[in-house]
């Protein structure tokens, strides 16, 4: 079980590549294109998009079992979305779990407005109540997390810039599920998503960041 980088760093107006993690080697060598973007020249650094793209049109189940509109819920507040999974052995627990640290560092005035939202790129096997327990074991007690139809997800994450591949059970019978790794951050103001993080980002950089997140100001 093993993560793949599928690129280099990212430079100004480059096409960003993207990062896959899978429970095996499959197939995730695949880039795919998710927007012109600028800075972000150190690892970590958030980067900017010179065409903010706008925040899905989705509508899935909670923890809680309930129907989430990602719309309607997060409108006007800052909100990071990650595409992931709770079975990746390497990658998304160190991803959300910096999210986490960072997000017990802000004021409660910060915290209370920001969104934290999981959405599962592995839906057969990530059941709400997985979810809910594998986020607070991250630190993420307040995060969303939400699954449904693998179709469903797959297209929302399509416009973003995201990849996601139908999870693959292999001839050994392990998973592997291959998706975009990036943290996609909304800002309160429109409602689009104007930064990305990558899986170089550590909590102490969404600790300086997240404050102007909030605020709906370039990192």
């Amino acid at each position: 079980m093993r993560t793949k980088s599928l690129g280099a760093a990212l430079v100004t107006a480059a096409a960003l590549t993207l990062t896959a993690c899978g429970s095996s080697d499959g197939d995730s060598d695949k880039t795919e294109k998710a927007a012109e973007v600028s800075g972000g020249s150190k690892p970590g650094q958030a980067i900017v998009l010179d065409k903010p793209k706008a925040k899905p049109d989705l509508v899935l189940t909670d923890t809680d079992g309930k129907k989430y509109d990602l719309l309607k819920e997060t409108k006007g507040k800052p909100t990071l979305i990650y595409f992931g999974y709770t079975y990746c052995p390497d990658v998304c627990p160190v991803v959300m779990s910096n999210i986490g640290i960072a997000e017990k560092k802000l004021s409660k005035a910060e915290r209370d407005k920001l969104q934290v939202v999981f959405v599962t790129t592995d839906p057969e096997r990530d059941t709400p109540k997985r979810m809910r327990s594998w986020l607070n074991g991250q630190g993420g007690q307040d995060f969303v997390a939400l699954t449904g139809d693998f179709d469903t997800i797959q297209a929302a994450a399509r416009p973003l810039g995201i990849l996601v591949e139908k999870p693959k059970k292999e001839k050994d019978g392990s998973i592997t599920v291959n998706h975009g790794a990036e943290v996609l951050a909304f800002s309160p103001k429109d409602d689009k998503n104007h930064w990305l993080y990558t899986t170089e980002t550590t909590a102490d950089q969404y600790v300086k960041d997240l404050p102007k997140i909030v605020e709906g100001r370039n990192p």
